[in-house]
This record gives structure tokens, sequence and C-alpha cells, in this order.
């Protein structure tokens, strides 16, 4: 693929032991063109895209396109507490070239559904969230024909808007992937269940509410989104992933507290918080349906003290520990 670049070694970096005790010394970077079926217990393969143009064109903050490797330098210094046999692989990263998002996304669909083909779990480090479309689309082309997918998003947006045009044109941008996955959903009658967590009034107009009734889409506002109610936001997350086969989630993080999470294209200081994010992960991946996991918009151009790029690489670490059984 012209958009592909291996990613080497040199990147992941650490305190050397000798034993395996940082993830730094359990990554292997090989080549996705090289990835097989593995025997192994678990095997998990990262995934860049270095992609911001639908931020862009959804008049954002670009910078997302450096995302990737910015999770990967802090990812690599955690400690690593997976079993020997627990396979770990970075198999590159998807660019964007000459603006062609389209390309890209279509990419990253067409490689999550060979690394799920050959047992791996992909989880994708972006990137915009236009990412979204071609991770989604790659589990679609992977399960059985009528096993229906529950997508949970963690994110302030809806991110319901219109690709249409008043001049008639498309145009897809990091507001649109979930409108055009209940566009196609329509249009081949597959089900669209998505349920977001963490909405903000002050985030989303009153248009993509309208949208969401519209799509039937499940919701929990951030006024409610707290770990207080953790109780609660359990049952609803059950209630939801109780109905479907498979599970994509995807984690955006504007969504977050700019307390937390300052390097992204949309901060704001009324987000939420890492403990919910975790406790609902938690709930999620205790349903063995879990996928595809994506973290969308780290912006590392606006980062401080690589304090999201360091949250990212934490959200990973705990779902690849959490999954280690």
């Amino acid at each position: 693929m012209s958009n592909y670049a291996e990613t080497f070694s040199e990147i992941y970096t650490g305190r050397p032991t000798g034993r395996q005790l940082y993830l730094h010394e359990k990554i292997s970077c090989v080549p996705i063109s090289n990835v097989s079926t593995v025997a192994s217990k678990k095997c998990f393969a990262l995934l860049g895209y270095a992609c911001d143009e639908g931020v862009k064109r959804n008049l954002g903050r670009p910078g997302a396109v450096n995302g990737p490797d910015a999770i990967r330098k802090h990812f690599g210094k955690l400690p690593n507490h997976l079993p020997t046999e627990t396979l770990l692989y970075d198999v590159g990263t998807l660019q964007c070239l000459e603006g062609d998002m389209e390309v890209t996304q279509r990419a990253l669909s067409d490689s999550i559904c060979q690394l799920l083909q050959h047992k791996h779990f992909p989880i994708v480090l972006g990137g915009g969230h236009d990412m979204a479309y071609g991770s989604y689309n790659g589990l679609k082309k992977y399960v059985a024909k009528g096993e229906t997918i529950g997508i949970i998003n963690f994110d302030a947006h809806f991110d319901l808007r219109n690709n249409r045009q008043d001049n008639g044109h498309t145009v897809n941008n990091s507001g649109t992937p979930f409108y055009q996955i209940a566009q196609d959903c329509q249009a081949d009658g597959t089900l669209f269940k998505y349920l977001c967590l963490g909405i903000r009034q002050d985030a989303n107009d009153r248009i993509l509410f309208e949208t969401a009734k519209e799509l039937d889409v499940k919701y929990i506002m951030r006024d409610t989104f707290r770990i207080q109610f953790h109780n609660e936001i359990n049952a609803w997350i059950n209630a939801f992933t109780g109905n479907v086969d498979h599970i994509y989630v995807t984690i955006d993080l504007d969504g977050f507290s700019s307390a937390y999470a300052p390097g992204v294209s949309a901060p704001s200081p009324m987000g939420f918080t890492p403990d919910v994010v975790l406790e609902s992960l938690k709930t999620i991946m205790a349903t063995g349906k879990l996928r595809v996991l994506d973290i969308a918009e780290l912006n590392p151009d606006f980062d401080r003290d690589d304090q999201t790029a360091k949250l990212a690489a934490s959200l990973v670490h705990y779902v690849l520990h959490a999954e280690r059984n």
C-alpha cells in the first residue's frame, strides 16, 4: 500500500531490564503484510491512522496526524504484566496522502478485517475521528452475515453531522462517521446500533439531537456519565450489549475534560473523567464481545507535558491487561 508505513522498533524506548518488564521489550514491530494466524491465547495488534484531513474539513485544529507516534512513545515506557504467551505487535501506520481521507479509511477497513481474520485484536491509534468509519467497516466485513455490531463511543459529540452539502456534494469529515454508518445500514438493511457515552449539550446543536432521535441512538449525557452513577451506567451498557453480537469501541479523547486531555482538536473543561471510562470499559470487556478498539483525536501540537498522549497510552495499557485472561 502506498499509504502504508512500517513501524520501526526505535520508536519504543524505556527502561531496559532484559526481562520484558516494560512494553517496549515485549512489543514486536512487523509489517502488516507479514501478519499470519496465531494459535496464541491472545494477540494484540497496534495500527496507526495518521490522518487529520477529516478534522480540517470539519474546521478543527489540525495536528492529529502525529497522534499515533505520540501514543507509541509513551506506551513503550509502561510496565508489562502480560503473560509470556500473549503476543503484542505493532503492524505499522496508514497515512493520508494528498488529502485523500477516503482512501485511508478504505485501507483501514481492509487492514482491520485482515487482522481479525488472523485472530489479532486490532487497536487503532489516531488520528481524526473519521477513523471510525474505517474501523466499523473493517469489523463489518469480518462478521458473518446477519450478525449485529454495537458501536460504543466515548465522546462529547454524536459525530452525526449530515455529510450532504447544500450544493448536493458529499463531504465526509471527522464529524460525519456515524451518520455515514447509519446511512449505509439503511441502504443494506443492517441494524444501526449506537451508544454514545458523555454527550454534552454545549457540544452538539439541536439538529444533531434530532438526528440522534431519528436514528434511535442511545446516549448518556455528561451530567449522568459520572463515576458515582457507575451502577446505572453499567446497567445501560449491559442492556445495549445484550442485544448485539459484536462490539466496536471508539474513544474520542476530546470527550475527556481538558484537565486530563488538553491535546485535542476541540478541548473543553466540561468533559468526563478517566475513572468512569475505565469502569465502563471493564463492563464492556466482561461481555466477551469486544472486537475492535480505536482511540481518536490526539493532537500533540496542543498537548501539555504529553498529558493526553500518556492518557491514551494508559487506556491502551488498561485494555491489554484487562483482556489478558
